[in-house]
């Protein structure tokens, strides 16, 4: 199906609808399917996003910006994955609990306010990998456009480029909890600490990266291509200081690079 095609099943969805919420976290595939529903639906478009302390205040500032470019109406919550055990002590199904808070946060401010439908950003590639959130938010009656109609991730910044979104090629920024291995516990400090790191490094100029931490080590992973230019050109002792201030006591790089989905990789692994 060509992408023209997909747009107009996109919008032809919305029309339906007549209503909806978005789940909106300021990601480019929630940014999408927000300004999409805008231009179907105008006033009758709602985006909301979940503040936690799993969002950085940067990506919150930066979803607020976004939507009042676009000119939907946006609004916020508070969630409180937080104080779930479920969710804290991270196991292999954490994104559930983390949707499920989500989801069951969304669903009565829909009916409350007279939407009958709450929408997501999950993408056609979001299916091919280990995703329990995906499952919670169905669970939930939560509908998605964009891995409905076979949207990939590629081609939501294609979709996005065309429709004149500023930020089509913005990096993606899941949920911070997914920067630790199952089985580390998370906290408020943590989440911080792991989203400062990742803050300071853009700062330095690299983009597409992830800090994961592990206990007290952070491991930097960059795109596999910018590996030897990031050891040629950055102070090294200084950004071993820089997160050393931030928490962490060792500081890695990986040489494999960045891989979305990584630290699921252990959910395969053959036992020896």
């Amino acid at each position: 199906m060509r992408l023209n095609e997909k747009l107009d099943k996109l919008k032809a969805l919305f029309v339906e609808m007549e209503q909806a919420l978005i789940a909106y976290s300021g990601g480019v595939d929630s940014t999408l399917v927000a300004k999409i529903a805008y231009d179907v639906l105008g006033e009758k478009a709602l985006a909301v996003t979940a503040m936690s302390p799993s969002l950085l205040p940067e990506e919150l500032e930066d979803a607020k910006i976004q939507a009042a470019t676009m000119g939907i109406r946006h609004e916020l919550v508070e969630t409180k994955e937080m104080e779930n055990p479920n969710y804290t002590l991270n196991p292999v199904n954490r994104c559930y609990f983390c949707k499920s808070e989500l989801h069951d946060t969304l669903k009565p401010l829909a009916k409350k306010l007279g939407y009958p439908f709450v929408v997501d950003g999950v993408n056609a590639d979001d299916l091919q990998d280990y995703r329990p959130g995906i499952q919670a938010a169905k669970e939930r009656g939560a509908i998605s456009p964009l891995a409905e109609v076979g949207v990939s991730k590629l081609e939501v910044r294609q979709l996005s480029q065309e429709l004149g979104l500023p930020w089509w090629d913005k990096p993606a920024q899941p949920c911070l909890s997914s920067r630790f291995p199952y089985g580390e516990e998370i906290t408020v400090a943590k989440l911080q600490r792991v989203g400062r790191a990742e803050i300071y490094l853009r700062k330095l100029g690299w983009q597409n990266l992830r800090v994961r931490s592990h206990g007290e080590t952070a491991r930097i992973e960059l795109a596999a291509e910018d590996i030897k230019d990031f050891v040629a050109n950055t102070d090294l002792s200084v950004l071993v200081s820089a997160f050393q201030e931030l928490g962490f006591m060792f500081v890695t790089l990986d040489l494999e690079g960045y891989r979305s989905g990584k630290l699921n990789q252990v959910l395969h692994k053959q036992p020896v």
